[in-house]
């Protein structure tokens, strides 16, 4: 029997695969416990529907990440700290306080856990912060810091 698996099964197959297995198994085990359907001509007709659904998405994200990552790169954020003697500050500027100073100056919705900073920001200037937007795309912020 043909089966349309709704979810991985371990040794079977991922997802959205269809699969020969025997009819006890299927109709026990697969259908059974909502793992996979039965292929007939309205499922593999939905499923390859749904495929399609999927890959438009998947391009309209990538397309948007792209997008942000253009504007990201026109884009200075400052971040004001109070610092010390020699442009020492006291702490170091997080990911949490680049995002906030985002959305504040310029409207920018960026998730604190996609912005990735190699080096502790610890002393005052201008510096460039990598934000994953998408498996593949990774746009550049600019973040100055200033005293305040």
């Amino acid at each position: 029997m043909k089966v349309i698996l709704l979810e991985d099964v371990k040794s079977l197959g991922k997802k959205g695969d269809v699969v020969d297995v025997s009819d006890g198994y299927a109709r026990n085990f697969l259908i059974s416990k909502k793992k996979g359907v039965e292929a007939t001509g309205k499922n593999l007709n939905d499923l390859k529907l749904k495929k399609a659904n999927d890959e438009k998405v998947a391009a309209q994200n990538l397309a948007d990440a792209k997008a942000l990552a253009e504007v990201l790169e026109q884009k200075t954020v400052v971040v004001k700290l109070k610092a010390g003697e020699g442009g020492k500050t006291f702490g170091s500027v997080s990911s949490k306080e680049i995002a906030e100073e985002a959305e504040k100056q310029h409207g920018l919705d960026i998730d604190k856990k996609k912005i990735v900073i190699e080096d502790p920001i610890k002393s005052l200037g201008t510096y460039e912060v990598k934000v994953k937007l998408h498996p593949k795309v990774t746009g550049t912020l600019k973040v100055k810091v200033e005293e305040a």
